[in-house]
This record gives structure tokens, sequence and C-alpha cells, in this order.
């Protein structure tokens, strides 16, 4: 005869799964692994929407929020919710922008480990839910590979396209320009080594990934002036311009602790937490040198920075009251530049 197990120890049993279902809640609801990412959010997800979104474009250097630049944002997402796309870590950043920063009725966090993902029906879903996209930092090699012509990638362009903001921290800043700097060598190059070969294998362009407003001939950088990166966004530019067959492509740097927050009409402004800046590179011409193992040779290159007294319009990269211009010169690879 079989063992019995009493009513009472059924009941138990269920209590103990209700559990493990309120802590798996209670904690994001992770997925497994095998699906491809993970997840986790936070807020209410049943609250109606409070306003109407409106187009905005958050490009940030990397480093701390700017809680200015943040509420900003915010506001053009109508405070409802924002969906937090990443390739690595963790719900530390959606806490942060909920607590933190506040203002917004839910934060969700989509945390990819593979491609199949981006092509996950509720993935897709929670994407075009969302009334503002934030891309976190990281590996950009990482999601070149996971979202480059997938469901996903089409889903963000037509979040943009419906005029939802979206903006970007280091890695997911160097991937929203048309040309982007894709890292796919599993480094990052500095500016000595790009400069010394522009064309060579640690020099990995991307371009046609995602599409935004007033970035169609843009190389987006990050982490700019403390890691000294003028030099290798000298080099992109010169490298997305051979590959691309033209000579009006121009960089974009952005200081850390900065963001520049750029309006629906292409108006941009520079909000800091260290006296920051954006950094625009207009060559407006071909290199003198541009060939396969040597040293680029590129004269005569605006750079103009854009600080907080500044206004800046995409359409056309016009700078009003810049903090600072000066002309880069690239002579057999060396970087030489002379403030004006």
């Amino acid at each position: 005869m079989g063992i019995r197990t009493p009513r009472w120890g059924w009941a138990l049993a269920a209590l103990a799964l209700l559990g493990m279902a309120a802590t798996a809640a209670a904690d994001g609801g992770r997925r497994a692994p095998e699906q491809g990412y993970r997840y986790y959010d936070v807020g209410d997800l049943e609250a109606p929407r409070p306003g109407r979104t409106e187009p905005a474009l958050l490009l940030m250097g990397g480093g701390d929020w700017v809680p200015e630049a943040m509420h900003w944002w915010v506001e053009r997402a109508g405070h409802g919710r924002v969906v937090i796309l990443r390739a690595s870590g963790d719900d530390a950043l959606q806490k942060e922008l909920y607590e933190d920063i506040g203002g917004v009725t839910a934060v969700q966090t989509l945390v990819f480990d593979s491609r199949t993902a981006a092509d996950d029906p509720r993935v897709l879903r929670i994407v075009q839910e969302a009334d503002a996209i934030f891309l976190a930092g990281g590996d950009q090699a990482r999601y070149v590979r996971f979202w480059k012509g997938t469901a996903l990638n089409r889903a963000l362009d037509a979040h943009v396209a419906a005029g939802k903001p979206i903006g970007g921290t280091s890695a997911g800043l160097a991937i929203l320009g048309r040309y982007s700097y894709g890292a796919m060598d599993g480094g990052s190059v500095d500016s000595r080594t790009a400069l010394s070969d522009p064309t060579g294998s640690e020099v990995t362009m991307e371009t046609d990934f995602l599409t935004m407003p007033h970035l169609s001939r843009v190389v987006t950088d990050t982490h700019f002036a403390k890691r000294e990166r003028l030099g290798r966004l000298i080099a992109f530019v010169a490298r997305a311009a051979a590959d691309g067959g033209r000579d009006d492509i121009v960089g974009l740097g952005v200081d850390e602790d900065s963001v520049l927050c750029v309006e629906a009409d292409g108006r941009g402004r520079v909000l800091s937490l260290v006296d920051g800046h954006a950094w625009l590179v207009m060559p407006g011409h071909a290199p003198e040198r541009l060939r396969s193992g040597e040293p680029l040779s590129f004269r005569d290159i605006p750079v103009i920075g854009v600080g907080a007294g500044s206004r800046l319009q995409l359409d056309g990269f016009k700078v009003e009251s810049p903090a600072f211009t000066a002309v880069a010169n690239v002579v057999d690879g060396e970087l030489h530049l002379r403030p004006e």
C-alpha cells in the first residue's frame, strides 16, 4: 500500500510554491538563462501613463547621473514607463532611476545574454510599450552582436519614429550614431593605436544599426576628455568618411558625468556635474593620407567645445557661444591641437 500524504501536507506544499512565486516577483521576475535574457521591474506596471511623450535624445558620456538632465528626459517621457536595455549587469540602474531620480510610474530592465532574446515576443512587447528607452553602458560589441538586424533593432527604430525619448550612456551612447565604433575585436582602442592605422583590425566601425534623428552623419564617442579620446574620434571620422564615400561626417564626443540633451528640433545643451563638454570634430574634407598599415595624416580639423553656456543646433552643427574652439592636425599619426 502506498504512503498517503495528509491534506495539510498538500497545503504546505502549495504555500511553499506561492512563496517561491512571490520571491521571484519581488526579485524582478528573472528569466531562465536559456531564454537569452533576464528581466527586472520596479514600480506600478498597471498605472496609467501621466502625460504625453515628446522626442528627445539623452546623450551621456558615462559616469554618474546628471539629475537635471534626467528630470528633463523623464518629463519628455510623460513621467511614464522607462525600459532599460543592457547586455551585462543587473537592476541597479533601474533602482537609481526609480528611487533617486523619480517621477516615473515604473522602470523595467532587460539584460541580454544572447541574440535569441532580440526576437522574443515578450521582450518586443516590453519595448513597444515603453514611454522611454535607455541603453546602459558595458560592451557595445554585445549590443551589435545581439541586436543588429533583429526584430528588437526594428522596434528601437520604431520607438524613436513614434516620437518617444531614447538615451544612452557609455556603450549605450557609442551605438546611437549612424556610424559607430563597435569594439568588435574585444578591446577598446586608444587614440595612439587608432591614429597609427585607422584602417587596421582594431578600428572596427559599424554603420546603419540604429536610426536616430539628427545623428545621420555622426560618429559618437564617450568618456571623452578623461580618456583622451580626441585622437581616436578623428580616426573614426576619417574611417567612416572613407567607408561611406563622403566627407561630411561629424564626430561627437561627450565627457564623463556630462550629458548632451537634444530637443525634438535638434537644439542641444550640455548639463554636467564637472563642467564637462560635448566635443564636435568637423573636418569637412578628406585626409591627406589614409592607407592600410600607415599612420593617419589629417590637417586643419575644426574642433568645437559645447559647454554649459553654449547652444548647439545639430541640424547644421552650429554652436552659439562655444566653450572653446581649436584646430587639430594629425601628422604621421601624431595629434597636435592648436587653440583658436
